[in-house]
């Protein structure tokens, strides 16, 4: 297993592959996979140790397809066409046309491929996950869908260096001339033909984010990898790359605020904000809670918690609420009555009953009873406003949780990294994360991110290889 270790020896310091992926997660295996496949010889330099290998696909578990027929991992039909339009409608119309086209025609090709590579799918027969007509479920989540990637891709002779970060790139007469791979103390020079950039924005990068968001970056929880800093594409970009996205915007969903700083995942996210009501440090309420029932909740809620005081905020719930809300990874914050919860919580117990109490009175049944809201309350609550007085009181804390940022580098349809200063570079090339942003400038569908990495990873890889073979 020498291949999946940093290089040591004077043969590998000497050796010069013809394309080089930087990255480790499904855009950068895809398309390794692909170039592989092509006839080219491929170092993938993952920077990344064993146990992190994979950047955020580690904590996928699904990925949004098109499909003209039923199949047994997704039911009914979801055409390329519908896609489109859904991203569209996600994206307020800023997706690239042409790219766009692209991802939901070539996500057409994705199961049968997924299955070629040994990647397992949820069957919908099983009943053990939502059905979806839209997205399909990893059996075994991301871990097995890189479990499967990095074995196959060994197996075709991908030549795998975990723990070798890859710096100081140098663009001259519009190519990327040099790298260099940087494994612990040991630096290596490297001038393959072509290079697959597939390591993602800088949702970890404090200091980046900082730029952008001041002191309300340190109240920021990276839901995925430690590892995604962002220095090559800051280098890239200051070397004419052309930028694309907004450095100042990030997807964001509500967390527990008990979540670890980074690598979370998905298990550490908030669901049950409509069974309660949310209040902020102060014990007041700011939005509806009933507003928006569906999974787009998740991200309007991090934004909110992004511009709330000191990016903090507690969902409130009753016995009845805790029974009905989905359930957490992290237990709740309990006592038995408001006064003792806004005392465990630091937050004033007067403030906090009246707020409770404001919102109480407001709430009235609706006609046919199943669902009620609250009468002359600002902000109401227009679903689900259930009275909260069944004890005990239960609250959990939440702050905002970074997924990814909406910065990268632009993209044309071969993949090639562009210029700022006009055309593109010529053996440069980008895929997943790195390039999403020409997809997804602001918004998201459930499941796009991994379509994205694994659709333009395998054309990013064909591509590069179709320039090395001239």
């Amino acid at each position: 297993m020498s291949s999946w270790h940093c290089a040591r020896t004077q043969s590998d310091r000497s050796m010069h592959p013809e394309i080089l992926v930087i990255g480790g997660g499904a855009a950068a295996l895809a398309a390794s996979i692909e170039a592989r496949r092509a006839g080219c010889s491929v170092m993938l330099a993952e920077r990344a140790p064993w146990h992190l290998r994979g950047g955020n696909a580690r904590h996928a578990r699904n990925l949004r397809l098109a499909h003209l027929a039923p199949n047994p991992f997704s039911p009914g039909v979801y055409p390329p066409a519908e896609f489109w339009s859904d991203l569209k409608r996600a994206t307020q119309g800023t997706a690239d046309p042409i790219l766009g086209q692209m991802l939901v025609e070539r996500s057409l090709e994705l199961t049968e491929w997924l299955l070629a590579a040994g990647v397992p799918l949820q069957p919908v027969r099983d009943h053990l996950l939502p059905e979806s007509r839209r997205t399909v479920f990893l059996l075994g989540g991301g871990k097995t869908l890189l479990n499967r990637l990095y074995a196959l891709a060994e197996r075709l002779g991908v030549l795998i260096r975990l723990e070798t970060e890859i710096i100081g790139p140098k663009i001259a007469g519009g190519r990327l001339e040099e790298l260099i791979g940087r494994c612990r103390t040991e630096l290596q020079r490297l001038r393959p033909r072509a290079v697959i950039v597939c390591c993602g924005g800088f949702q970890a990068n404090r200091v980046w984010l900082r730029r952008h968001w001041g002191q309300a970056a340190d109240g920021l929880i990276n839901r995925g990898s430690p590892l995604i800093t962002g220095e090559l594409l800051a280098d890239l970009l200051a070397q004419g790359a052309q930028a694309i996205g907004d450095p100042r915007e990030a997807y964001l969903v509500a967390v527990d605020a008990r979540s670890p700083p980074d690598d979370g995942g998905i298990v550490t996210r908030i669901r049950g904000i409509p069974e309660g009501i949310a209040v902020d440090r102060e014990g007041q309420r700011r939005e509806d809670e009933g507003g928006n029932t569906a999974s787009t909740r998740y991200a309007l809620w991090g934004r909110r918690l992004a511009d709330w005081p000191g990016q903090i905020g507690y969902l409130i719930l009753d016995a009845r609420g805790f029974r009905a809300a989905p359930p957490a990874l992290y237990p709740p914050m309990s006592a038995p009555t408001p006064r003792q919860l806004a005392l465990r919580l630091g937050i004033d117990p007067q403030a906090f009953s009246r707020t409770l109490d404001a919102y109480n009175a407001a709430v009235q049944p609706t006609e046919t009873g199943d669902d009620w809201q609250t009468q002359g309350l600002i902000p109401p609550k227009t679903h689900r406003a259930y009275p909260l007085l069944e004890p005990p009181f239960h609250a959990y804390p939440m702050r905002p949780g970074m997924t990814f940022t909406y910065q990268g580098l632009a993209v044309g349809p071969d993949t090639r990294v562009r210029l700022a200063g006009g055309g593109a570079l010529e053996n440069l090339f980008a895929a997943g994360m790195t390039m999403a942003p020409n997809l997804m400038p602001q918004g998201y569908l459930s499941g796009l991110a991994l379509t994205i990495s694994l659709v333009f990873g395998r054309i990013a890889g064909i591509e590069a290889a179709r320039y090395v073979r001239g």
